[in-house]
């Protein structure tokens, strides 16, 4: 009881708005800027692409390989990220501070120690790692100029999603989407510059100066703007802006602090891990299609990614609001805040997606005027889009159960949704319906994955107790 008497003001007011605003406004106050924050990361992904592919074919399918490489990034990144968050989400809410400032800490620097070791590995075996990743040998040089910078960018792109998660979960949403944001434009800014040569015509204007290091300026451009939004993110800690703090002497080495990071997270690297085996998959199996199929696909995963990230940003503004009231014992406003985000975010999704099935054509042109892309992209795109509505029920059953420590149900609900049923499809259905059994496997896998979180979801948020029990 003495440790609740000495709560600091700013931390009582944190409190009582996690634990008092109405559900509506306090999951998407914290969702709007998340999902902002998403938006512009896949935009400037988008236009690493669009950017690359005037390029040529195989330049453009680089970005599509280099994309798995993201998201090994990503995977430890939100492991350490949403494990050490959710469990900050739980101990402030029951207002320990202390041991929420020991998750930050631990999950921080342990990711940017996982970005080390992915730097010096990658960049001492990058031609056989591109190989993997799904590189045909005309992809290869492009893929290795672009990776290596991705690469380079690594120890950042990892612990930003941990600082990142940090404020997100102790509702401060606004402050993750300044570095975010920034980052993201200053991205799409630069790419021009580092790609093209001046007098290079860019949206109708001839760059006053330009770099023209193609598809490495690309990835030069993603690395410095990676740097200079994690700097951001750090800041607001250094500042003193949040409740938690980052500390090397802080960082925890007892198992118990170290499982429940990891354990908690465990969805989340099994979520991105297997997004980016999926990747490797996907661009092996394209592969007897030509570049022109593994540039398509890779255009119509960002383009769906885009998408994706609404539902996925309004799901997380719902995970610290889930997580501090599961944390407070107030259960009767963790079930409001689950059925509020899944039918808004199935309400956005759907109304986004329809213009996505409708200008399909329009979109994957944008990314390539060569008729094969656009033929194999725009249908796989429509398909797409006419099953991501089921998408938001997986991602709200998911993120609560990680928000609220149930790491074992969120655990296999991500493997479904990531690529425990996509991974399968992709092998098996290309081999009797051809380049369309790649363009259905993730509809299906969504779909799929939806049917068995539906009565996952319900049963818990029926058989959850009064508040305070």
């Amino acid at each position: 009881m003495a440790n609740k008497a000495k709560v600091p003001e700013t931390s009582e007011a944190q409190y009582t708005k996690m634990t008092e605003t109405p559900i509506p406004r306090l999951v998407l106050s914290l969702g709007i800027p998340t999902t902002i924050s998403m938006l512009i990361t896949n935009i400037y992904n988008m236009a690493d692409a669009y950017y690359v592919s005037t390029l040529g074919t195989s330049a453009g399918g680089a970005i599509s390989v280099v994309f798995g490489l993201m998201a090994i990034l990503q995977a430890f990144g939100f492991m350490f990220g949403h494990g050490a968050g959710s469990n900050i989400s739980r101990m402030l809410g029951s207002r320990q501070l202390d041991r929420a400032s020991k998750y930050a800490s631990t999950g921080f620097f342990a990711a940017l120690g996982c970005g080390l070791i992915i730097l010096v590995g990658g960049l001492t075996f990058i031609n056989p790692f591109m190989r993997l990743l799904g590189s045909t040998e005309t992809i290869l040089p492009y893929a290795r100029d672009y990776g290596k910078w991705i690469l380079i960018a690594a120890p950042a792109m990892a612990s930003s999603c941990v600082l990142n998660n940090i404020l997100r979960y102790e509702g401060k949403a606004t402050l993750a989407m300044i570095g975010l944001t920034t980052g993201g434009i200053l991205n799409i800014c630069l790419d021009p510059l580092f790609i093209f040569n001046k007098g290079n015509v860019v949206f109708g204007m001839a760059l006053p100066f330009g770099f023209g290091l193609g598809t490495e300026g690309a990835g030069v451009a993603t690395a410095i703007s990676q740097y200079i939004s994690f700097s951001i993110l750090l800041s607001m800690f250094l500042l003193k802006k949040t409740q938690s703090k980052l500390s090397f002497r802080l960082v925890q080495k007892d198992i118990g602090t170290i499982g429940d990071i990891i354990v908690t997270g465990l969805p989340s690297l099994a979520r991105q891990g297997l997004n980016s085996v999926s990747t490797m998959v996907l661009n092996n199996q394209a592969k007897p299609f030509g570049d022109a199929a593994i540039a398509a696909m890779g255009y119509v995963g960002r383009t769906s990614s885009l998408i994706f990230s609404v539902g996925l940003g309004i799901g997380q503004g719902f995970q610290p609001v889930s997580g501090f009231n599961y944390g407070a014992k107030k259960y009767s406003r963790v079930k409001k805040a689950s059925y509020f985000t899944l039918f808004f975010g199935a309400g956005f999704i759907g109304l986004i997606s329809l213009f996505g099935f409708i200008g399909a054509d329009t979109v994957i042109g944008w990314f390539s005027t060569e008729k094969a892309v656009i033929d194999i992209g725009s249908t796989a795109l429509r398909i797409q889009c006419a099953f991501l509505i089921s998408l938001p029920v997986s991602v709200v059953a998911t993120m609560l159960f990680q928000s609220i420590g149930k790491s074992g149900k969120a655990f296999v609900l991500s493997c479904l949704q990531s690529g425990l049923l996509f991974i399968p499809l992709c092998l098996i259905l290309p081999r009797f319906i051809g380049i369309t059994g790649i363009q259905l496997s993730q509809p299906l896998a969504y779909f799929f994955s939806a049917t068995v979180s539906v009565p996952m979801l319900l049963i818990f948020l029926k058989k959850l107790p009064k508040d305070g029990i």
